[in-house]
């Protein structure tokens, strides 16, 4: 049904009528010191993909590179990070892949299973839909303020959990209302993704920028320059499709910083009616506690086109 030739989370092969299995890989260095927390958030990022797509994660392989001189505790400690995720999601891990490296990697396959007619693609936003997004932005930022010393451990502890969190809820949520369109932020930031979504389904959106959720410090970081390297590549290749509009240059730069920030185990992304919407803020809240955010509506534009408001 699925292959690598789009800008989709996952591959998905069909079974039969009733089954469709849907496929992903993702591993990535350490973002965080400690080991099991490192380990957890690799794991939700990887089993974020088959959430993005509609699907149910039913097991996973884990991908290990490692340095001898770490030994075999911190290693076990990031298994058990990744081994936890998986066992919230109700789901396996049933093997795992190690390899000696000087870097540490780690990351897992994950295989979900999907009714094909469930199955949710980054295509299909339609016109009058709304979009909301279901996690804090700035995860890249705040982790270049901490490297700087502008953050603490402590201060840090809200962006980890963050990271932590596994999409189950936001893709639980959806149950059976009419999501046309979804996909998790990552490494292009929600301008990134946003416009993989707009130029496949042939819209444009606008995006309040008052109403995008952030961490605290976030905007000021980026007003100050503190982002990651990879930021700038991300503006670069967006402008084309983020207008700068009637802002002034400092101001544009500033909000691309966040928008185009590289987000590590980022939020749900989805594009459903306006009516519906609330709906799922509701059923969202219930499961996760706290709340998503309508960001932006889609609208008759040129394709792939992402306006500021």
């Amino acid at each position: 049904m699925l292959g690598f030739d789009t800008s989709d989370d996952c591959a998905v092969w069909r079974i039969n009528e009733d089954q469709a299995v849907v496929l992903t890989l993702d591993f990535f260095t350490p973002v965080v010191d400690d080991p099991y927390e490192f380990g957890a958030i690799a794991a939700a990022n990887s089993i974020s993909d088959v959430y993005a797509m509609g699907a149910t994660p039913i097991a996973a392989l884990n991908i290990l590179a490692f340095p001898k001189y770490l030994g075999d505790d911190v290693a076990n400690e990031v298994l058990r990070g990744g081994a936890d995720q998986i066992t919230a999601c109700n789901a396996f891990v049933v093997g795992t892949q190690i390899v000696e490296d000087p870097e540490p990697k780690y990351g897992m396959a994950v295989i979900g299973v999907a009714h094909p007619d469930k199955v949710k693609r980054n295509e299909g936003a339609r016109l009058g839909d709304v979009l909301i997004y279901t996690k804090p932005l700035g995860m890249g930022i705040m982790h270049s303020a901490f490297l700087a010393g502008l953050e603490t451990r402590e201060s840090m502890s809200q962006v980890v959990e963050s990271m932590i969190e596994l999409n189950k809820m936001g893709a639980e949520a959806i149950g059976d209302l009419n999501v046309h369109a979804a996909t998790d932020v990552t490494g292009f930031g929600l301008a990134g993704h946003l416009h993989e979504m707009l130029e496949s389904s042939g819209t444009a959106a606008i995006v309040y920028w008052d109403a995008l959720p952030m961490f605290e410090r976030v905007y000021q970081y980026s007003q100050d320059g503190c982002r990651p390297g990879k930021v700038y590549d991300v503006i670069e290749w967006s402008r084309s499709f983020v207008p700068k509009g009637t802002m002034d240059e400092m101001t544009y730069d500033d909000r691309m910083g966040v928008l185009c920030d590289p987000q590590t185990s980022g939020g749900l992304l989805i594009s459903l009616p306006k009516e519906e919407a609330e709906t799922y803020l509701q059923e969202f809240k219930k499961r996760a506690g706290r709340d998503a955010v309508v960001i932006g509506e889609i609208f008759d534009g040129p394709a792939g086109k992402i306006f500021i408001k």
